[in-house]
Formats: C-alpha cells, structure tokens, sequence
C-alpha cells in the first residue's frame, strides 16, 4: 500500500510567523505530502484565553507561501459555516494555492466536549444535537459539491440549507480531494456517500479498525467499493521519543490506514520538518 504523510500544526498557543517558517520548511521537504491546520476558534489546550488563529483565513495566507503539498483543515467544522460560503472560502483558498486545496470536513465538536463546545457560545454559534449536525454536513457537502460544478445558478431546498439562486464562481482549479473526519456510524454513512478519504484521531487502534469494517459495511450498502475510500489517521509527535511515533505509524500502516498526519507541538525547533522526516519516519514499512 503506497503511504503518504503530512505534517499538522495546530493554530493555537503559537505565532503566526513560527507556524509560516514551518510551512515553509515542510514545502520543500520531499517526505511529506499534505500539510494541516485545525478549525476551532478558541484554544483547546493551555491558556484558555491564549492565541487561536482563525483556520481558513491562515490556510490562505499560507497557500500563499507554499508551492508544492497539498493543504487543508483537519478538520473543518460544519457548524461554523454555512456550506455556500464555505464553498466560496475554499475555493478562494484552492485557487491562491494554484489548486492544491483539500476539503477536510466533520460535523464539529462532540456536544459532550466543553472545551470546544465553548467557542460556539462565545461566537454565537448555533450548537444542535450530534444527528442534525450529522444530516447537516450530508446536505452540506451536497451543497458545496453542486456550487463546485454546475454551470448555472441553483435553487435548493433542503431540511437544513435553503438557497436561491446558488452560483460559485471561481471554482476551484481541480476535483477537490474531500477528507471527512469523525468515527460515529450515522457519520461513516456521510463518509460513505461522500468522501475520497477518512480521518479518525490514533490512540485506540482496534476502534478505528472496528470504524474501517464498519465503513466498509456503508459503502456495500450503496454499491460503493469501500477501496476507493483512502483510511487516515492523525497521530501526534513526541520530539523526546519518536520511536513511539514510529510504532504507531506502523500499526496503522499494517491495519490499512495510509494517508498519515502527524502533529507536532509547539514550540516548534528550528528545522522541526527535516527532524520528521529524519527521525521519525525513518525506517517506516511503506
């Protein structure tokens, strides 16, 4: 199975200008394929009140910067933004990045997380239960697939979403991967319908391969070949220990899982991207 990895900055407790130097770095670093921020509005580690850049806004600028590796939020919540403006903001995105926008997207946070659950009081944001957020995204995505195609204006009236006279123009410059996170079986549903590829946070490996049969299971059900669904998973970086980092990486190589995003913590070392590279994935099967 052919790998690809990414690297994943979180864009909190953190300078703009030290995330920059490391998007820059893993630009040209030859190891990585895709490169990530997250999308929340508030920290959700350290000081509560420190700094959390607004996602899509900082992809831009740095879709700016960078040149070669594929880009995206991992993930972007649903419940922030309605899916016509999303469209408009991504594809905004893809075309300052010359076309290498990915659309990582969930449902948003889970109602029984008050850590994130805060910043949509904070910023007035509507905050429904776990299955109208789930329905929302399916419509959504929908949505946003259709304003990425057609060629006239459109109407739509759904049971989340009402549009008149829906148009996006520009498109993006390619068929936009779409990267859906998330690991309930009402969401691995929309996953099966439609995402190109999967992504579920590492730490409890039998659950994701429990989730991965379970999505093999939807995409039967619709007559989708479940092997055209790319499996991901994000894993965070210890810099005192990478040989853990390594192990996880090939536990979930060996259980099928090849699109791989690892994060790493800030503070970030001067040439963080090359120790990656250099340390941890030395030696990979793959």
């Amino acid at each position: 199975m052919t790998m690809s990895y990414g690297l994943m900055t979180a864009p909190m407790q953190v300078a703009y200008g030290d995330i920059a130097r490391v998007w820059r770095e893993a630009d040209e670093v030859d190891a990585f394929d895709h490169l990530w921020l997250y999308d929340h509005l508030m920290p959700l580690g350290g000081d509560p009140l420190g700094p959390a850049f607004e996602g899509w806004t900082l992809l831009a600028a740095l879709a700016a910067q960078t040149q070669h590796k594929d880009i995206g939020l991992l993930v972007t919540s649903n419940r922030f933004r309605p899916p016509a403006m999303l469209a408009k903001i991504a594809a905004t995105a893809d075309v300052v990045a010359g076309g290498r926008m990915v659309l990582g997207i969930g449902a948003g946070s889970r109602p029984g997380h008050p850590i994130a659950r805060r910043e949509y009081e904070a910023h007035g944001l509507p905050f429904h239960d776990q299955a109208t957020a789930v329905a929302a995204l399916d419509e959504a995505l929908t949505i946003i697939r259709r304003l990425w195609t057609e060629d006239a204006p459109f109407d739509h009236h759904g049971d989340h979403y009402n549009l008149v006279g829906a148009f996006a123009n520009p498109k993006p410059l390619r068929r936009t991967p779409v990267v859906i996170g998330g690991r309930t079986k009402p969401l691995l549903r929309v996953v099966a319908r439609h995402a190109d590829v999967w992504n579920i946070p590492g730490g409890d490996l039998a659950d994701a391969i429990e989730r991965s049969a379970y999505l093999d299971a939807y995409c039967a059900e619709i007559g989708r070949d479940p092997a055209t669904i790319t499996r991901s998973m994000h894993l965070g970086i210890s810099y005192d220990e990478p040989q853990a980092t390594r192990a996880a990486i090939e536990a979930a190589h060996a259980a099928g899982f090849t699109h791989l995003t690892l994060s790493i913590a800030p503070p970030y070392p001067d040439g963080v991207a090359h120790w990656v590279a250099e340390e941890v994935l030395p030696g990979v099967a793959g």
